[in-house]
């Protein structure tokens, strides 16, 4: 009788273990897919904003305050001015600046060579607006010269091309491509931006904050961690210290410093609070390095003379992971919130790039008024997505626990 030898992986075992037992978490895992759809939903960001422009900062008082699923009607009018064509590349950056001015309208009519518009009113007090038809559908020179003969008119664009066209194509051409309703899924603020390209855009910034912030924490943290916890001593006592010194002061003081001494911005947050987050992984960082030093493999590692550095890294910080990961979910949770509160002082990211915590603070007054969705919409983006992460790391904390992994 012949026995078939069974193949075991000693690499990553553990971890595909744990990534099991993580999967059948139902609640954990499905935050886990919710983050990865927003993530993507983020990176795509202007490719499906309804507003396109740099920072979603399309303003039309007209169109202040609508409420969410309004609809309306609007004349786009060619600007006379160049406007760049950014790349492909550029535009799911920054956005793409609009060769359009948009002019909401409630009504219109062509009135010989020009179409009559009026301009759409909450309360249908409108005025009337009149503009020429090759004005709207051609970008035009300054002071060019518009030449009309019964049903033709000439007229040279802004980059010299002559056009010649006729009274029926414009009107055919504004009816079809420059008159175009426009629908406000979440409404607009009181700047009659659009609410929906605003949160998609501000899930960048909380996502980069958290991503950016957990990066330099981990990277301060495991290394100071790992140093005093190996070698101990009077290096142990030292960095002990600026530890304990760090982790007394007040995070939220200690970030508002730090972004007081670095100037208010965008990348600044990041720095910020990346630099107060790190102590908490250091600690934990130090007690599972002094609970692993004194194992035999560590011990091993000596006896066959690698370098200190070697040990640490490449031996011992494998598997004094698990507690780390499970901080970072919650960190990134905590870098999200963190970040709202600066944006929310006026010291985080800075106008007009959108933010959860910016769009609460422009709004926080409308709560009591019959807009409150302007400032609950974000606030609920907050809980949704600190809340898919704390879930996140209570998940993983499940799954890495060794005393379950038996069960």
């Amino acid at each position: 009788m012949f026995l078939r030898k069974k193949k075991y992986d000693s690499t990553g075992s553990l971890s595909k273990l744990a990534w099991m037992r993580f999967r059948k978490d139902k609640v954990s895992f499905s935050s886990l897919i919710f983050i990865g759809l927003v993530a993507l939903m983020s990176i795509a960001g202007y490719w499906i904003t309804p507003d396109k422009t740099p920072m979603v900062n399309e303003q039309n008082l007209l169109l202040a305050t609508l409420k969410p699923g309004s609809r309306v009607q609007v004349l786009k009018v060619y600007k006379n001015q160049e406007v760049p064509d950014r790349n492909i590349f550029y535009r799911l950056l920054y956005g793409q600046e609009s060769s359009y001015a948009i002019y909401p309208v409630s009504a219109f009519r062509f009135v010989n060579y020009s179409i009559h518009v009026k301009e759409y009113s909450k309360d249908a007090s409108g005025q009337e607006l009149a503009f020429h038809l090759a004005d709207v559908c051609y970008p035009l020179r300054e002071n060019t010269g518009i030449s009309a003969s019964g049903n033709r008119i000439s007229l040279i664009t802004l980059d010299g091309k002559r056009v010649n066209v006729t009274l029926e194509e414009l009107r055919k051409q504004i009816e079809v491509q420059n008159i175009v309703k426009k629908t406000f899924i979440l409404g607009t603020d009181r700047y009659g931006r659009d609410v929906l390209s605003q949160l998609v855009i501000g899930t960048r910034v909380s996502l980069s904050v958290g991503f950016i912030s957990v990066a330099i924490s981990l990277l301060i943290g495991i290394f100071l961690g790992a140093i005093a916890g190996f070698f101990g001593g009077w290096i142990d006592a030292l960095i002990s210290w600026f530890i304990n010194v760090v982790w007394a002061v007040p995070t939220l003081l200690l970030v508002i410093a730090v972004t007081f001494a670095l100037g208010k911005g965008f990348w600044q947050v990041f720095v910020a609070v990346g630099l107060t987050m790190w102590v908490e992984v250091a600690r934990v960082v130090r007690g599972q390095f002094m609970s692993l030093r004194e194992k035999e493999f560590v011990e091993a590692a000596r006896a066959l003379g690698y370098r200190d550095f070697r040990i640490i890294f490449r031996h011992i910080l494998p598997n004094a992971m698990a507690p780390v990961i499970v901080i970072s979910a919650a960190n990134f949770a905590s870098a999200i919130l963190l970040e709202a509160g600066l944006s929310f002082l006026g010291i985080g990211v800075q106008p007009p790039m959108p933010s959860w915590g910016g769009m609460i603070k422009e709004n926080y007054a409308y709560i009591i008024l019959d807009y409150a969705y302007l400032a609950v919409l974000p606030g609920i983006a907050i809980m949704v997505m600190v809340l898919a992460f704390m879930l996140i790391g209570n998940g993983m904390r499940d799954a890495m626990d060794v005393r379950e992994s038996g069960k």
